[in-house]
């Protein structure tokens, strides 16, 4: 993509934006830096590390950046020997950190899949040993601490003594000869500390005369009792200086020995703030992640021009590249032609490099190896030769350079010279263009283009409309309909005779006259398929929500029903168990007496063969397995059947045809295929119709119950009813998968456990049973 190109679709704007997004220099300085791809894959790449940003965003809200700023500078000096400054050296620990803290972050969003920016992280090294280092050494303004070296510390002890010391003689002086004195102050002259002394007392101190006022009338001196005091502390500060000295060039040298290290660190962050930068526009401007392609198939819904506000561009449907390679765009100035046309260049380049584009969800667009534009000036009214010379080279370059893979925008082709000539003109291009197989979207006001996509099937036409009450455009790009030509209505209404009117009609062809009116038909019909369109969306937005309504009543009530059903199993089968017990003691007393009682063995075994009954009694919520249909049995109505995708009990209906049956399952009926019905059993005509029982004498559960991403309520309902069949399954311990998360889930599971009167205890998971992201329940 030439430079050329990418100004006339004001792609350096979409630059300055995005660099705006950035949170440091160095995103601003790759935002500055961003060109369309015309690679693919690597376009691909692109647009999934743009959606990861985004997906962080959406979460999280923030991707901390903060702290990390350009060290790149300093890392070079200190490869070749360099002593950074403190300032220099407080940025690379910064940096550091800021890098250290994002990468945590990254590490800490577990259930979000993020493949490429987890790539990033893996790349940062932390240098936690020389961040420290220079954190025990400078303080958050930049300046060296009195802890940096236990020399330093003593040298500033020695210069705060020697200040106090000083302060304390020339405080006396400001006391004693204050009327000497221009002001009743110490202050400092040439780093020494001075008296402002009048210029008539200059002999009553003596000492040193380090300035004076402008006027002359004020010497600054420093008194000779001080002299020797100023002198020490001269040389305090000049051995300050020299171990500052050596504690920068000694942290200067970590740098340098890690240089590699934190410049691959630098580049990174760079690349990060870049993705996040573009993640952030992406929110700005409600972007999607459109789909790529490499077939120059273009479709967006809902598309807008990403520099116009959005209260101020109506949004439009825009599609090309598969029944159809080229459109053409007639219709009246300032109808929103030009718009259109720079939107689709626009959005092409920004997802060409990796920016997701203002449309709804779903949209696709092509990776094209050039996007080439000829954009004048639409407003123009009148156009010279040499305007019309200008566009016709451009145009001819294009034409030079265009092939199968190209993206083609004319706008207002073949204007600026005689319309008969700029009409031919227009279409002979229009259909070179299109025997290239470019992809190709053109603007015009040449009424004989309106013909032209009827006599071509890759080309279409397509309008801008217009409102005839306001006299205004509404913007909104209609493809299949040729713009048609609104001068008389427009001159009606705005008072002019009738006569006129009539008089100039008659002056039109029979064939304009006939395409105007072909034209004003296909935009009436156009309107009312809208408006049958939008009651078939109200209609099936009703239907769909008393449906849904419908179907999670009918899922409640199943919800509610087998709760219900399992823990009247689980106490019948208590019941039983606790009556059999008894029953045991019993017979085994009776039988320790038999002799006495003078009672025959077999009527003990009739007794326990008759308790044993009274169990089989008890157990009628369970049913016993039934056959199977064979293959192509058909059903009839009235037939129980088990329906395999909804795991539910149904009956028959009626047949539908030979694949599919109407099924009522509960309060609703159901199309069901044939293929996921079982057989169950007929009713039989002469007698009562028995209840249906639940399904299997034997619980076919799992030693583990997953509950990653249940909610807290529905997660507990879940686990209540997986406990009661564990114990109809005569599990003695089961496993609660719970994951690790915020930990509120692994805390209910186990606040669950000590209430239950059937868990005899709990565990967390060992190593090779899932850690503490699983509790092991043990049941009596």
């Amino acid at each position: 993509m030439n430079d050329k190109i990418l100004h006339q679709l004001e792609f350096s704007k979409i630059k300055d934006w995005l660099k705006g997004q950035a949170a440091t220099s160095l995103g601003q300085e790759k935002s500055k830096k961003i060109l369309p791809s015309s690679d693919l894959e690597e376009v691909i790449e692109w647009q999934n590390e743009t959606d990861e940003a985004v997906t962080i965003l959406r979460l999280k809200g923030h991707i901390p950046l903060g702290g990390i700023t350009d060290i790149r500078p300093a890392i070079k000096r200190a490869s070749i020997g360099g002593v950074l400054s403190a300032s220099e050296l407080l940025d690379i620990a910064n940096t550091l950190y800021g890098g250290k803290q994002l990468k945590s972050f990254i590490e800490d969003l577990e259930d979000i899949e993020l493949p490429i920016i987890r790539e990033y992280m893996e790349q940062l090294t932390p240098l936690n040993q020389m961040e420290q280092s220079i954190k025990g050494c400078i303080d958050d303004y930049g300046h060296v601490m009195d802890g940096a070296s236990s020399k330093l510390r003593t040298i500033r002890s020695q210069i705060r003594s020697y200040e106090s010391s000083i302060r304390d003689k020339l405080d006396q002086y400001t006391k004693s000869k204050s009327n000497m004195l221009s002001d009743a102050i110490v202050t400092i002259r040439n780093d020494r500390y001075v008296l402002p002394v009048k210029h008539e007392y200059r002999s009553s101190f003596g000492g040193i005369v380090h300035d004076q006022s402008s006027s002359g009338q004020t010497l600054f001196i420093e008194p000779q009792s001080v002299v020797e005091l100023n002198n020490k502390l001269q040389e305090a500060r000049v051995e300050e200086e020299r171990e500052i000295e050596r504690i920068l060039l000694q942290l200067s040298g970590l740098v340098q020995a890690d240089a590699d290290i934190l410049r691959h660190n630098v580049t990174v962050l760079q690349q990060m703030d870049f993705i996040v930068a573009k993640g952030k526009l992406s929110r700005h401007l409600k972007a999607a992640k459109p789909t790529m392609n490499q077939e120059g198939y273009i479709n967006m819904r809902q598309a807008r021009h990403p520099l116009i506000p959005e209260d101020e561009i109506i949004s439009n449907d825009v599609e090309i590249g598969k029944d159809y390679t080229a459109i053409v765009i007639t219709g009246p100035n300032t109808g929103g032609k030009t718009v259109t046309l720079k939107m689709v260049g626009l959005c092409t380049l920004m997802a060409q490099s990796g920016l997701q584009v203002p449309a709804q969800d779903g949209c696709e667009l092509a990776v094209f190896d050039y996007v080439f534009a000829d954009i004048g000036d639409e407003q123009s009214i009148e156009q010279s030769l040499s305007t019309f010379s200008s566009h016709m080279s451009n145009i001819v370059e294009i034409l030079n350079d265009v092939n199968s893979n190209s993206l083609v925008l004319f706008d207002e082709l073949g204007a600026g010279t005689d319309p008969q000539e700029g009409a031919g003109l227009a279409m002979a291009i229009l259909d070179y263009v299109v025997e290239k197989r470019s992809r190709v979207i053109a603007t015009t006001h040449y009424p004989e283009l309106k013909a032209y996509g009827f006599n071509r099937k890759e080309v279409i036409n397509a309008s801008v409309e217009f409102d005839i009450t306001t006299l205004k455009p509404t913007y909104r790009l209609l493809l299949g309909v040729p713009g048609r030509s609104n001068a008389f209505d427009i001159s009606k209404r705005l008072g002019l005779e009738e006569l006129v009117i009539d008089r100039a009609k008659s002056m039109v062809s029979d064939d304009s006259r006939s395409v105007e009116n072909m034209i004003a038909s296909l935009e009436q019909s156009r309107l009312q398929a809208e408006r049958h369109f939008e009651e078939a969306e109200d209609f099936l937005e009703e239907a769909t929500n008393i449906y849904q309504s419908l179907r999670n009543e009918y899922e409640h009530y199943l919800s509610h029903k087998e709760k219900h059903m399992d823990k009247a199993k689980v106490k019948a089968a208590k019941i039983v168990d606790r009556a059999e017990t008894e029953a045991e003691e019993i017979l085994k007393e009776i039988r320790e007496m038999r002799d006495e009682a003078n009672v025959k063995e077999h009527r003990f075994i009739d007794a326990k063969k008759k308790l044993s009954n009274q169990k089989e009694s008890l157990e009628t919520t369970e049913e016993k397995p039934q056959k199977k249909a064979a293959k192509n049995q058909s059903f009839m109505p009235g037939d129980e059947v088990h329906v395999l995708s909804f795991n539910q009990n149904g009956n028959i209906v009626e047949k539908i045809n030979d694949k599919e049956y109407e099924v009522q399952l509960g309060i609703l009926k159901m199309k069901v295929p044939v293929n996921q019905l079982e057989f169950i059993k007929r009713p039989d005509p002469l007698k009562t119709k028995p209840m249906t029982s639940v399904k299997g004498s034997h619980y076919h559960v799992k030693p583990e119950l997953d509950l990653r991403g249940e909610r807290y309520e529905d997660a507990l309902q879940r686990l209540e009813k997986y406990i009661d069949e564990a114990l109809l399954a005569n599990y003695h311990q089961v496993s609660i998968i719970h994951g690790k998360g915020t930990g509120a889930l692994m805390k209910a599971v186990q606040q669950f456990a000590k209430e239950h009167r059937a868990i005899k205890g709990s565990r967390s998971g060992h190593a090779n049973e899932g850690g503490s992201g699983v509790t092991v329940l043990e049941l009596k």
